[in-house]
């Protein structure tokens, strides 16, 4: 083993250098227009952001917190959700999941993942309506780019008449094997609204913050985009008491260079993750599922559990030969101090896994090559 050899987990820089000439000529776009709040370049990314997930509406908004807020708030603007009406969410999540529902007035009913897959279980649904008839709406996240859908899922969507928002931070491009509500398998399509972070770490990242709320329906989109511009549906003219949460024209401009990526993104970082399941071999580590069906992961995180709570010496090990991880996320939002009085029933595989996970390099600054020699550097952990 190389003692020299580093194996940083996102460069950024390296990243970005794929699309460097197009961000370039983004920047000047947007510069000669004269134009530096909305216009073309926004209205031309939520077009093509529509196209790539099938869906008829895309509102650009200022990042991925505000998309959700934003998609409640228009429900509850337009009467479809009251003040405190219980919003199903796994309880392994970042707490942006969480904070969106309470910062719009309604409840999280947080439900334990699938350990296999970290994600929203059908069965999990069932539970929380069958606790609460409050329950109007689940918020199905599709952890670290895998698809949180299936015919379960959309089965007790269904049955229980439950208004579907997706937080498709970690997903752009991925698609579900089963059909969404709409007929469409996109993430982020999939059930009535999808709220998308551009935070420069995502798959397709802008060179600040940026988000989206995607949807089939025009009332809510229309919605969405007047409650971001401060409640107006026309200048000068508030039909509600908005906020301002506008996507930033250069950061559109940087978004459609890269967008047209995303699939092939994908495609690049599945490879990385299968060449850490072929090697990894190690009996302390699970490793996460690889699906035939290539594209309802988009692998965002390649996260590992690592058993007998040897976590952190493992994520020690690799920093001494050096490899850089991270966790993601080390504390879960119902044990965060500002969710103290946060009431909720036992989430045993939560904090199981947040004392297990691992994320190891997946993006483009990582060749598969080392993601092989990462592998059999974890081999060599004991």
């Amino acid at each position: 083993m190389n003692g020299k050899a580093r194996y940083p987990f996102l460069d950024l820089a390296t990243v970005n250098s794929r699309y460097l000439d197009g961000l370039h000529r983004a920047a000047s776009r947007v510069i000669d227009s004269g134009r530096y709040v909305g216009g073309e370049e926004c209205s031309s990314f939520e077009r093509e952001l529509a196209e790539l997930c099938e869906a008829p509406c895309a509102v650009g908004v200022s990042n991925g917190l505000d998309a959700l807020r934003l998609v409640f708030l228009a429900w509850r603007a337009t009467g479809k959700l009251r003040e405190g009406d219980g919003v199903i969410v796994p309880a392994n999540t970042y707490i942006a999941s969480v904070l969106a529902i309470v910062q719009a007035g309604l409840r999280p009913v947080l439900t334990d993942p699938d350990p296999r897959t970290f994600n929203l279980t059908a069965e999990g649904i069932e539970k929380a309506c069958s606790e609460g008839s409050d329950v109007k709406a689940v918020m199905p996240v599709h952890l670290y780019g895998r698809v949180a859908w299936d015919d379960d899922i959309s089965a007790a969507v269904t049955s229980n008449g439950l208004l579907v928002v997706e937080d498709n931070a970690q997903a752009i491009g991925a698609t579900a094997r089963s059909k969404g509500l709409f007929g469409t398998r996109t993430a982020g399509a999939l059930g009535h609204a999808g709220a998308f972070s551009f935070y420069p770490t995502k798959n397709i990242g802008a060179l600040g913050d940026g988000g989206a709320v995607v949807t089939h329906s025009r009332e809510l989109a229309e919605a969405v985009r007047a409650l971001a511009n401060y409640g107006s549906d026309t200048r000068y003219h508030n039909i509600y008491a908005g906020l301002n949460c506008r996507l930033d024209p250069i950061q559109a401009a940087m978004l459609r260079e890269k967008m047209p990526d995303a699939r092939h993104n994908a495609a690049r970082r599945f490879e990385r993750a299968v060449a850490y399941n072929n090697v990894i071999t190690n009996p302390r580590v699970i490793k996460p599922l690889i699906s035939p069906q290539v594209t309802d992961c988009v692998w965002h995180q390649y996260v590992i559990r690592v058993t007998d709570g040897r976590r952190d010496a493992l994520k020690e090990f690799l920093a001494q030969r050096g490899v850089e991880t991270d966790i993601h996320y080390p504390v879960p939002p119902h044990m965060q101090p500002c969710f103290a009085g946060l009431n909720h029933g036992p989430l045993p595989v939560t904090e199981s896994l947040a004392g297990e996970i691992l994320s190891l390099p997946i993006s483009d600054c990582t060749p598969v090559t080392d993601a092989a020699a990462i592998g059999r550097i974890i081999n060599e952990f004991n």
